[in-house]
């Protein structure tokens, strides 16, 4: 293959977000002809809370990118959790915030810096395959409309939570999105010391939806409200709130909110929603010559909406299996079962934030765990661990986990 006009490679990577850059930047480390390509040039928006939890900054560790991202961002050392009677909860925690057109951009250069070649504007059109029904490439149509064929021994699509790129692959199982986001960022410079933390917001006029305020440094901050369905059971577009009357409400059930909206902050940037894909669901993860990462494979917390460090660790597990299941034993069946399988060592997680996401239906079960949590340091520390997975969401919202909150006494 020479330079970008060539029509074959080893891996072609379909989406620079984190997962695909992740990916790709791990496939060229390991000396393989890698094209990572793209619907938008870079550096471009992506709509996002930009929030980035211990598992982003591990993930971002293992690319190398750990002290170069932190270094930009604003980072806290806690999670002010607000509950619906007006209680605060700090939990401690190593946080930081960088916009997504920024840290999106490093882990692409990241990439380009490990050998893995750019194209883009690229739109994926179709999938080639074999006589024998493997994946083989894609068709991608650039701007002007012509037609680009690429062949790959292997293609990873990291197409983010566009249903469709996946129906357009044939491996789309669900097109509903799990939930809905909207964001904006407005600056307020006064408020800096008063907002330290990532702030996130329950309340019952939030309709089974959240608010957050993330500082992005320089009194800038990251504004939204987000709405996630309980998995299998996703509602229609009619039957979720309207985005823009939940944020107007955050800003009425939240005085820092109402702040950064109404209270002479400078203008809010034009407001950008997005859908979300939670739960490694919705989705096929594998066939022969194909392996889907990141939100395409449904990387994102559902109680939460943070999926940035599970994408990085999806696109990851997707060039270890390519590299070592492929050079062991050079068969699909051998790379989609070792991709697969670390996917499903991150289950357990998926399914203890789905049953979390009862909070977001509930609102009262926060304002249980936050005063609980004010009386009890070890109760604290207990929350803190889920934020850094070294504890169970799910112990916090079962039956038997809520009357142990109720009995704890220290």
């Amino acid at each position: 293959m020479s330079g970008a006009n060539t029509p074959s490679c080893d891996v072609l990577v379909i989406g620079a977000g984190p997962a695909g850059s992740a990916c790709a930047q791990m496939l060229a480390r390991a000396g393989l002809d890698v094209l990572l390509c793209d619907r938008h040039e870079f550096p471009r928006d992506k709509v996002c809370g930009d929030g980035l939890i211990p598992d982003a900054h591990r993930a971002l560790a293992r690319l190398g990118l750990a002290d170069a991202v932190l270094a930009r961002a604003a980072r806290t050392g806690r999670l002010d959790c607000f509950a619906p009677r007006g209680g605060r909860l700090a939990v401690p925690a190593q946080l930081a915030v960088l916009p997504r057109r920024e840290l999106d951009e490093m882990l692409r250069q990241a990439a380009m810096a490990a050998g893995a070649r750019w194209q883009a504007p690229l739109r994926l059109e179709a999938l080639l395959e074999g006589a024998d029904g493997r994946v083989r490439g894609a068709r991608l149509r650039e701007k002007g409309e012509a037609v680009r064929d690429v062949r790959a021994r292997w293609t990873v699509l990291a197409t983010g939570a566009d249903a469709g790129s996946l129906e357009a692959a044939g491996m789309c199982e669900r097109r509903a999105p799990s939930g809905m986001a909207l964001r904006g960022y407005a600056h307020r410079s006064d408020m800096a010391a008063q907002i330290g933390g990532l702030q996130v917001v329950w309340h019952k006029a939030l309709r089974g939806g959240y608010g957050w305020i993330f500082p992005a440094g320089g009194g800038r901050f990251n504004i939204g409200v987000g709405y996630l369905h309980r998995q299998g059971r996703e509602r229609d577009r009619q039957g979720a709130p309207n985005l823009r009357e939940l944020l107007a409400t955050f800003g009425k059930v939240h005085e820092p909110a109402r702040a950064l909206l109404q209270d002479g902050a400078a203008p809010l940037d034009q407001l950008k929603g997005a859908p979300l894909r939670c739960s490694l669901g919705g989705a096929r993860k594998s066939r022969p010559g194909l392996l889907v990462v990141g939100e395409a494979a449904g990387s994102t917390y559902l109680f939460t909406g943070e999926g940035i460090g599970k994408a990085m660790e999806s696109g990851m597990a997707a060039a270890q299996a390519i590299v070592q299941a492929g050079s062991a034993a050079g068969g699909d069946a051998e790379v989609r079962a070792a991709y697969e399988a670390e996917l499903a060592l991150l289950k357990p997680r998926f399914a203890a934030y789905e049953v979390a996401n009862r909070f977001n239906e509930y609102p009262w079960m926060v304002d249980l765990v936050a005063w609980r949590a004010r009386r009890s340091p070890a109760l604290l520390a207990r929350l803190a661990g889920v934020l850094d997975e070294t504890q169970d969401p799910s112990a916090f919202v079962s039956a038997p986990g809520l009357l142990r909150l109720l009995l704890q006494m220290r």
